[in-house]
């Protein structure tokens, strides 16, 4: 068997095919002409020549070569810029490129009317459950919204006229409701029977905020005076915290239920333990005196448990970061408007604060940096209260303008959502006291 001659697989083979491409021809002709070219040229005929060669060609037709090869390519001479790379050497356009950040849309998803909620800064209107119902309290009423279905409940109305609804507060669960009002007392509700379980009256003043922490409520109220409620047991008023001289408005529990952070028309930020002390009377752990106006905007961060965030009043306007346990201010920033809530994201590192005089803004920052994300405007009047939804998606803001505007500014991407609700799903929290 003689062996069958195949084609090289590798062009050119031993033989040596020049590129024309790579050839300069016309200049090559050109040079080739010029040799045999007897007239000579004055200096300055020279110098124009060489001008010309450089702004059409790019270099000196003097120094081209026909051919080169071997040794180092020729360095093209200073500041000269090939187009064509330029051209297909950058980057994907700035159009092209992905953005960064999420998409936040600018509009409200949803507006519901609020007609006669009570345009009173003190006061703490709204509160999202875990079972997705929105409480309002319009006036003397209290509202039930399932954001799902979209079911509206009246669950009670006040009997005297004059009484109004002062605040709201679901417990964790979400089947039991607790509202304050203008006639001092705490009512405990079942949402899902839509009957009052419990009338508490330890106070003597309204009650401008509420906070539940497993089986124990506490609530704010005008005299400057906490008290907390064992719901439970019948002698239900458990304890007293007397550590403001003005009224209460600010009110919350941290999420592993060791501190309880409360805001005044004094000014001050106190942070109160769980547990009395020996003298079996509670004093606060912490006092902040920083802010200059009332605070109503508390807010403990999801995954720093001992991180508070404070917003200040009109006189104010300053949200800012605290250290709970050494007492430190982390860091502030002013937002010169009138600081009515804020809001931790539990899908970002972000939280979101509503205003009110003079822009009546929700704003988005990031955390640490306190960086603005961005701002969500359409409220005709200032911002009262935030709540969130319990997928922690969508924020609704209260405002006096008698609208609530519900905003989905928290979007997750799908695969995180999956992720998140796969460790979610292993966790559920059931009271097992019962409320009598």
């Amino acid at each position: 068997g003689s062996k069958i001659q195949s084609t090289p697989t590798k062009a050119g083979g031993d033989r040596y095919i020049p590129n024309r491409s790579t050839m300069q021809m016309e200049m090559a002709s050109f040079l080739l002409t010029k040799e045999n070219d007897c007239t000579e040229e004055s200096p300055t005929q020279k110098e124009q020549q060489k001008a010309w060669a450089m702004n059409l060609n790019g270099f000196d037709i003097e120094e081209a070569k026909i051919l080169r090869l071997s040794g180092k390519p020729q360095n093209a001479p200073e500041g000269y810029q090939n187009n064509l790379k330029v051209l297909y050497s950058q980057k994907a356009t700035p159009g092209s490129t992905r953005k960064n950040g999420r998409y936040i849309p600018s509009m409200p998803d949803r507006i519901l009317d609020a007609p006669e909620i009570r345009n009173d800064y003190y006061l703490n209107l709204i509160d999202w459950s875990s079972q997705n119902f929105l409480a309002v309290g319009l006036d003397n009423s209290v509202y039930l919204w399932h954001h799902t279905t979209g079911e509206i409940i009246q669950l009670l109305q006040m009997e005297h006229p004059g009484d109004y609804i002062s605040s709201v507060s679901w417990i964790k669960e979400g089947n039991y409701l607790a509202v304050g009002t203008s006639n001092a007392e705490v009512q405990v509700w079942d949402v899902q029977q839509e009957k009052r379980l419990r009338n508490m009256t330890s106070h003597s003043s309204r009650v401008g905020c509420l906070s539940w922490n497993s089986y124990i409520l506490s609530s704010g109220s005008r005299t400057g005076h906490i008290h907390h409620h064992d719901v439970r047991v019948a002698e239900h008023h458990v304890a007293t915290l007397a550590g403001h001289t003005q009224e209460v408005c600010g009110l919350k529990w941290s999420l592993n239920g060791r501190y309880l952070a409360s805001g005044g028309n004094d000014n001050l930020v106190n942070i109160w333990p769980c547990t009395q002390g020996d003298s079996g009377d509670f004093a606060p752990v912490q006092t902040f005196t920083q802010h200059q106006g009332a605070v109503k905007a508390l807010a403990w961060c999801p995954w720093q448990s001992n991180v508070l965030a404070t917003g200040g009043g009109t006189s104010d306007r300053h949200i800012r970061m605290w250290n709970v346990c050494s007492g430190t201010c982390l860091s502030a920033v002013d937002t010169h408007s009138q600081v009515c809530s804020i809001l931790w994201s539990t899908n970002y590192k972000e939280f979101i604060s509503g205003h009110g005089f003079a822009q009546n803004q929700l704003v988005i920052w990031k955390y640490p940096t306190m960086a603005k994300v961005t701002e969500l405007r359409g409220h005709t009047a200032r911002v009262l209260n935030l709540t969130m939804s319990p997928d922690g998606v969508t924020v609704a803001s209260a405002a006096a303008d008698e609208t609530l505007r519900l905003w989905r500014c928290f979007e997750m991407d799908p695969i995180k959502k999956k992720e998140k609700d796969k460790t979610n799903g292993a966790k559920s929290s059931i009271m097992h006291q019962g409320i009598r």
